[in-house]
């Protein structure tokens, strides 16, 4: 029997095989370089339930997520506060200043692009050095840092070259929980699976990360333009 879920099925090396579900609800699964679909297939029949059961998760917690209008006095969240959103004739791009985003008139598009863009290049200011000082810590060499739009999570790593990947998003969120991603994808460089040895690395280097994980869980959706 084929299971009628939209995946996205990846190869590697491996000898075994893991399923993940995104933020999204959408599912990944990684598995060995000769796995044929029909035993995929059996993978996904055998895990149904645990499937069911985070996909309903997550299309709960969505239909939470906050619809923010492009009005004056509309908040938007940054670093885990909300600033409010002030249309100002004469700004260029979002200024940030008190407790007000002031921004040029125009499109609910445009408005979202601009977002997007204050969210990356402050992200980059804030996150690099805290990558670096947790690297330091873990005794790894990071490479390349990015903050960018990613698929459906949050971060990403990638052992070729030694870079970390955070997504724009992140910017909304707490300086604790951005803090706890970091964490997340250096541990990465260590134990590549979320087995127990990774997440004893986890709690080495940031002991509350159960609250952020929770954190993420009931506020993720929340994280939109």
């Amino acid at each position: 029997m084929t299971v009628a879920y939209k995946i996205a099925v990846r190869h590697s090396r491996r000898k075994t095989a893991s399923i993940y579900i995104e933020r999204d609800g959408s599912l990944s699964v990684l598995v060995p370089e000769q796995t044929t679909e029909e035993e995929i297939n059996n993978i996904l029949k055998a895990n149904e339930y645990k499937i069911h059961k985070y996909q309903a998760r997550c299309e709960l917690l969505n239909e939470k997520a906050t619809k923010r209008e492009p009005v004056n006095g509309q908040s938007f969240l940054y670093l885990g506060r909300n600033y409010y959103l002030q249309y100002h004739g004469e700004a260029k791009e979002i200024e940030f200043k008190g407790r007000y985003f002031y921004v040029p008139e125009g499109s609910k598009e445009k408005l979202n692009g601009l977002f997007k863009e204050f969210y990356r290049k402050r992200g980059y200011k804030f996150i690099v050095p805290r990558v670096h000082k947790y690297a330091d810590m873990m005794g790894l060499t990071i490479e390349e840092i990015s903050v960018l739009e990613l698929k459906s999570r949050w971060a990403s790593c990638s052992d070729k070259k030694r870079k970390v990947n955070f997504h724009w998003k992140v910017m909304m969120a707490p300086a604790s929980v951005i803090d706890y991603l970091i964490v997340h994808e250096l541990c990465h460089f260590k134990h590549k699976r979320h087995n127990a040895e990774f997440w004893n690395e986890v709690d080495k280097y940031y002991p509350e990360y159960q609250k952020q994980v929770a954190w993420l869980k009931v506020y993720g959706a929340a994280l939109e333009v």
